[in-house]
């Protein structure tokens, strides 16, 4: 009796596995309609279309017209995936201005394929582990802390009256998301 279920179970395995096979031509036609770029653009979750939960910093970001050149930004540096994850993550965003203010040049230099590394890195110095909104921030300037970035640097949080700057950028508005809060700031944060 042992035996005659094994092997019906054995078969019932193969059929499902011959049945589960990819059928190579509809993957093919499945893709053909897109580049090769979009095909290899390596989104993860950032690609999952969620209408039903709150919002996360990417899906913020996209939808605010003040941060085109930031969210122009993370798609040229293929980051998208690290705005979506889990969290908490605290994202310092700098406005469309900010960008603006940099050098002649600098956006549209950096938006260059060849330099998306470079890109990437400037975008995760925006970026801290944690969850951390206006008052969080206060706290760690009394405290004299720097912000652990996610490019592995340290800003230093400081405040002027009710303001508060991290690493000069003033934070002038605060937004709760899905996976975190966004700062909104006045400047680009640079490497030094």
């Amino acid at each position: 009796m042992k035996t005659k279920l094994s092997l019906l179970g054995i078969a019932g395995l193969l059929m499902v596995f011959v049945s589960c096979g990819t059928d190579q031509s509809a993957s093919s036609n499945a893709t053909a309609g897109t580049s090769e770029a979009e095909q290899n653009t390596p989104l993860g979750q950032a690609s999952v279309v969620d209408e039903a939960s709150d919002p996360n910093i990417l899906q913020v970001a996209i939808g605010s017209e003040a941060h085109s050149t930031l969210v122009a930004a993370v798609q040229a540096a293929q980051i998208e995936h690290v705005l979506v994850n889990a969290g908490p993550l605290t994202v310092f965003a700098p406005v469309n201005e900010a960008f603006d203010a940099l050098p002649e040049g600098t956006v549209e230099n950096l938006l260059k394929p060849e330099n998306k590394a470079t890109l990437a890195g400037i975008l995760t110095g925006h970026a801290a582990p944690g969850s951390f909104d206006v008052e969080g921030l206060k706290k760690e300037a009394r405290k004299g802390r720097k912000l652990y970035m996610a490019d592995g640097s340290y800003l230093e949080v400081t405040t002027e009256g009710e303001d508060v700057l991290v690493a000069g950028a003033k934070v002038i508005a605060t937004i709760q998301t899905s996976n975190g809060i966004i700062n909104v700031v006045d400047k680009v944060i640079l490497p030094e």
